[in-house]
């Protein structure tokens, strides 16, 4: 792996203050966990693992990695295609992966495939032909796409394709940008995309710390000048135990989940989310997660060395070092005064100023430094068009000593000063390093706090009237307004992504940052920063939650920042947490949240060379300090944490006082939490819908229902509820007040009552008539078949004939079928009929007996012998005359 090199433009590493080199340790070195040193090596220090440090007391609960690079396989396919795959088994956890290269994309600059089970993450990685124009930053672009096709799906939408990207991709950009961006070195201007795509998800393995690791390895063997290969990791807790890179099923049960990234030498970026899991603890994770990151970067180093293109080195565009100088010497004065002004505001229009009088002196005129001197010849050299150096035309005239001169044109063709993009990069270099020596060397940031000073908090609840619950938090120059909403299941959040949990998110924060809140014009549109912020900021106040059984509503916070001066996402958790406590969810504990800031260097700044942590760190802290660490959790555990790294030079002795520091900060907050004014007021809102819980037999729940949803929409119909909810044995039942819930809970109870045969059920209503018999309701919703044969205890042609549409009758339940369909019968109600008195003209035969059922009377039919032919009885004359005959 090839290292920038200075001495190529003729300059030593010392004349780049700007330009910080890591040392890449020795790939020839075999490691073992036993015997390595557990930490994040300083800038520009080797790794050293013969440090003589006891056994860390976690060791027996994590794997041995071994660190020795793995050996290169080569595929070719057919004679004189010219296709060739590289492949390389790297140890990923307790597994391997299978890195594979050059079969695939191969007009990329860099492209891999890594697969894990069977996810398989396609890298590609691509360089523009042209520099663009100097920034300061590095044009890197990164895109992540989950195909459904990977999981054997298709798109629900119109087109049956993949649209914009979704949230989950947007977080596994973030993921791959972060820890990339600190390797690139300064002055590549060459804009760069990665993209990566996932081709095969098995649903176990999760794509997106492979698409990390593939993005790094990728960029290895592109042409980008980056300096080592990044490689990720997760790190569970299952079982009081942690697992390098579990499964998805492993972490459904996990107390962590910690994905960390960084090289085999530094960590450059962290994240991640627990149940109030104590500062020790996540050490703990992070050591083991470097252990297994060094694993994965020493595992690709052959690959590298074998498939590795010629790195960028000639491309890389330094700022001239003189022009440093030339900074400090005209801003110098005017930095200290304006780095000393309290308010944001101000002091941004004051850096203004300064920066456009030094453009103005550096791009438009000639400068002469302090001591009278000119620009070196070296410099004159590269400053002007003309390359002869023998015509020189001196102008009469005279230079008035002062701090600023202005010198008479040297040459004849007109000077090509400084450009202004690089005043501007300087300049704003120039002010980081005035503003770290204000910090160090005077105790005293911008706003006037020492290092673990917070600053002013100021608390309200319940400033919007209508809202469910609302909140403004104001901490110095930050202010976020936490507005909370609940709502029933139709409220929560259905994602489509290749996990494919039709369980929907029953709570959601969503963050917006407008351009007004740090007092500039700038379009409306969700950025890939508010997506993240918003999502660090849920997942922060998630373990705080009740369960769904005790708090059954579905919960939406918006996070509007109305402020902003660093640490709006922190703002965001805290803001939160009193919105929801206004809205009368009964949270577990109260969490806030806090941003850490680092000066590493401190003797390059007049410091004492030891580390500087800085607590509730504003934005420009932010911009020019080493390290943002944001931190969430309650006084005895973290709930959410995020660490990006912007040197490679952070130990874990540094991380672990940190952490310590933003403890003692989130208890500050928390006690200025509890002064808010107006209080939250703990109970939900008249505003907020009504929400009822029924548990059911879950087989009674086609009763609720009905064919096609019939019955359930006339129960939401009669009772004027909002909506009602059925799913396995849970009924949930909104509505806008109390009547209404009452209501349809009389009729959900008389659906899924249990009646037992005999019961008697009165005054009933015959609702509908049918042919043979009719539908009585026995309560409201619940109806019973009453046969025609039971309606009377005499005979009838027709239901018509014993009862119409709209009578009240009594009847007795008689039969329960397998469907739960009842039959009742009115004639058991009914008292049994007289016998009818035989008359003179009626006979014996033709008196009716009381009847059992409704069926007309039919006479006996004659019976006839199968020998002697039957004949009707005949009185006794008859007889005679037969023996007459």
């Amino acid at each position: 792996m090839m290292l920038l090199n200075p001495s190529l433009h003729g300059r030593t590493p010392a004349s780049y203050p700007f330009l910080h080199l890591p040392t890449q340790a020795s790939t020839s070195l075999s490691v073992s966990s036993t015997s390595s040193r557990f930490f994040l090596p300083q800038r520009a220090r080797p790794f050293s693992p013969s440090s003589k440090l006891r056994t860390p007391p976690w060791e027996r609960k994590c794997p041995r990695y071994r660190i020795s690079a793995s050996s290169v396989e080569c595929t070719e396919y057919g004679n004189s295609s010219g296709l060739k795959k590289y492949s390389v088994k790297v140890p990923f956890g307790n597994r391997d992966i299978l890195v594979e290269t050059g079969h695939i994309g191969r007009q990329a600059s860099a492209s891999v495939t890594v697969t894990d089970g069977e996810t398989i993450v396609y890298c590609t990685v691509c360089l523009a032909d042209v520099p663009s124009d100097p920034s300061d930053f590095f044009p890197l672009f990164v895109n992540y796409q989950e195909r459904l096709s990977a999981a054997g799906r298709t798109s629900g939408g119109y087109f049956k394709r993949e649209g914009r990207t979704k949230d989950h991709e947007v977080l596994v950009c973030r993921l791959m940008d972060r820890p990339l961006r600190p390797t690139m070195p300064k002055g590549f201007y060459h804009e760069t995309q990665i993209l990566s795509w996932v081709f095969s998800y098995d649903g176990l393995h999760s794509p997106d710390c492979l698409a990390v690791t593939a993005a790094g390895i990728a960029v290895s063997l592109s042409e980008v000048p980056n300096t080592n290969t990044v490689s990720c990791v997760r790190i569970g807790l299952i079982n009081d135990q942690f697992v390098v890179n579990p499964t998805t099923t492993e972490m459904e049960e996990s107390e962590l989940d910690l994905v960390i990234a960084g090289t085999d030498g530094a960590i450059l970026m962290i994240e991640g989310y627990c149940n109030f899991l104590p500062e020790e603890r996540l050490l703990e994770a992070v050591e083991i997660g470097q252990l297994a990151i060094r694993d994965i970067c020493r595992g690709v180093e052959n690959l590298v060395k074998t498939c590795g293109k010629p790195k960028m080195t000639d491309a890389i565009r330094l700022l001239p070092v003189e022009l440093y100088k030339h900074v400090e010497d005209i801003s110098g004065e005017g930095l200290v005064k304006a780095l000393e002004i309290k308010d944001k505001i101000l002091r941004r229009k004051a850096l203004t100023v300064l920066e456009e009088k030094v453009l103005t002196i550096l791009s438009e005129k000639r400068y002469i430094s302090k001591d009278g001197s000119s620009i070196p010849n070296e410099g004159l050299a590269d400053l002007t068009e003309d390359e002869d150096e023998d015509d020189e035309v001196v102008d009469d005239g005279e230079v008035d000593e002062g701090d600023i001169h202005i010198k008479p044109v040297p040459h004849k063709s007109s000077p090509l000063f400084y450009s202004e993009v690089d005043v501007k990069l300087v300049f704003k270099e120039v002010s980081s390093k005035f503003l770290r020596r204000r910090i160090v060397q005077g105790g005293k940031r911008s706003d006037g706090r020492s290092s673990v000073d917070l600053r002013p908090i100021i608390s309200q609840c319940g400033i919007l009237p209508r809202a469910h619950g609302s909140a403004l938090f104001t901490r110095g120059e930050t202010q976020s307004l936490a507005v909370v909403t609940l709502g029933d299941n139709q409220m929560a959040q259905r994602i489509d992504n290749l996990e494919y949990s039709e369980d929907p998110k029953r709570f959601y924060l969503q963050y917006t940052f407008p351009p007004s809140s740090v007092g500039e014009v700038g379009r409306m549109s969700l950025s890939r920063r508010e997506i993240g912020h918003g999502t660090l900021a849920e997942r922060a106040l998630e373990p705080t939650l009740p369960p769904e059984d005790e708090f059954p509503y579905t919960i939406r916070v918006e996070s509007t920042i109305t402020e902003s001066n660093g640490s709006s996402s922190m703002a965001s958790v805290c803001g939160g947490c009193l919105a929801l406590l206004d809205a009368g969810v009964p949270l577990k504990s109260r969490v806030a949240g806090i941003a850490m800031g680092l000066v590493l260097d401190t003797e390059e700044v007049g410091g004492n060379g030891e580390p500087l942590i800085l607590s509730d760190i504003s934005g420009s802290e932010d911009a020019s300090g080493d390290m943002d660490l944001k931190l969430a959790g309650n006084e005895t555990g973290i709930t959410a944490f995020q660490m990006d790294i912007k040197v490679s030079g952070i130990t874990l002795s540094i991380m672990e006082k940190a952490l310590s520091q933003a403890r003692d900060g989130r208890k500050l907050i928390l006690n200025e939490m509890a002064k808010s004014s107006p209080s939250p007021s703990m109970k939900i809102s008249k505003y907020a819908p009504v929400i009822h819980v029924m548990k059911i037999k879950p087989e009674k729940l086609n009763l609720i229902i009905g064919p096609g949803g019939k019955k359930i929409k006339s129960i939401i119909e009669e009772a004027g509820v909002e909506s009602i909810d059925a799913e396995g044995g849970i009924v949930k039942i909104t509505a806008k007040d109390m009547l209404s819930i009452e209501k349809s809970k009389e009729l959900i109870s008389n659906l899924t009552m249990v009646p037992s045969i005999g019961d008697i059920f009165r005054n009933c209503e015959v609702k509908s008539i049918v042919p043979f018999g009719v539908f009585v309701e026995l309560a409201p919703g619940r109806e019973a078949l009453c046969h025609i044969s039971e309606l009377s205890s005499d005979w009838i042609g027709k239901p018509e004939d014993a009862v119409k549409v709209g009578d009240r009758i009594d009847v007795m339940l008689k039969e329960i079928n397998e469907k739960g369909q009842l039959r009742v019968s009115r004639r058991a109600l009914l008292p049994e009929s007289e016998p009818e008195k035989l008359t003179d003209k009626q006979s014996p035969t033709q008196i009716r007996a009381p009847m059992k059922e409704n069926i007309p009377p039919v006479r006996k039919p004659f019976v006839r012998s199968s020998t002697v032919p039957a004949t009707p009885k005949t009185p006794a004359p008859l007889k005679e005359s037969n023996k007459v005959k």
